[in-house]
């Protein structure tokens, strides 16, 4: 079982919901530069940052291995790598 990302803003900021088994366990959000990952929520645990290249989207080369990171740390933060 992976973890499944859903797109709640496109841009400004970048943003998704992190769900495992049905339940949300992750906040994913790009602004200004930063991208945060917080466990299970907005306001929960910050679990992963990074400074990428885009600053309120993912520039097009760099989306996929910032995003497989923040699975990881999410992975990393439930328990179940």
């Amino acid at each position: 079982m992976s973890i499944e990302l859903v797109q709640i803003c496109g841009a400004c900021p970048e943003s998704y919901d992190a769900v495992y088994m049905g339940d949300q366990v992750g906040y994913l959000r790009l602004r200004h530069g930063r991208f945060t990952v917080e466990c299970p929520d907005a306001g929960g645990n910050l679990v992963y940052e990074a400074r990428p290249n885009g600053d309120g989207i993912f520039c097009a080369d760099e989306r996929e291995f910032y995003l497989d990171k923040a699975k990881e740390a999410i992975m990393t933060w439930i328990g179940d790598e």
